[in-house]
């Protein structure tokens, strides 16, 4: 559905197609009881839930270990006056099963930025909607 000020609502599964295809989001959570948002390379797990890939000493990791945050990406394209953004909101959790770890190790995000000790963190994909700007003419 198109509204009139030229914004159409994404389903869910077309959210996560999109999603897919992004190769960097955004991690919104609390530091210090103020908003802050980090930039992060990240991918779709098999259950639809946002990974990502950090060290386990950054500020990230004990900043959103076990609480609830949210995670944009989105793509726009100026010229046109056309995009799309989706949210991801859900618990972000530490992995800590061995046998998901070495599976991730294979399968899941491999960091931009080199390290030794580095975990993923899973953010589950409680809630997730978007929206497409589809083209407003100039």
């Amino acid at each position: 559905m198109i509204h009139k000020d030229g914004f159409r609502l994404l389903d869910r599964e077309e959210c996560l197609r999109l999603l897919a295809k992004a190769p960097v989001g955004r991690v919104v959570y609390t530091r210090h009881a103020l908003p802050a948002v980090l930039p992060v390379n990240f991918s779709l797990d098999t259950d639809s839930s946002v990974v990502l890939c950090t060290s386990a000493a950054s500020d990230l990791v004990k900043a959103i270990d076990g609480v609830v945050v949210a995670f944009e990406a989105d793509d726009f394209h100026p010229e046109r006056r056309a995009g799309w953004s989706v949210v991801v909101t859900g618990r972000a959790a530490v992995v800590t099963d061995p046998a998901e770890h070495e599976r991730l190790l294979r399968a899941g995000p491999r960091t931009w930025m080199p390290m030794d000790d580095g975990v993923y963190v899973r953010i589950e994909a409680e809630m997730v909607t978007g929206r497409e700007l589809t083209g407003i003419p100039g």
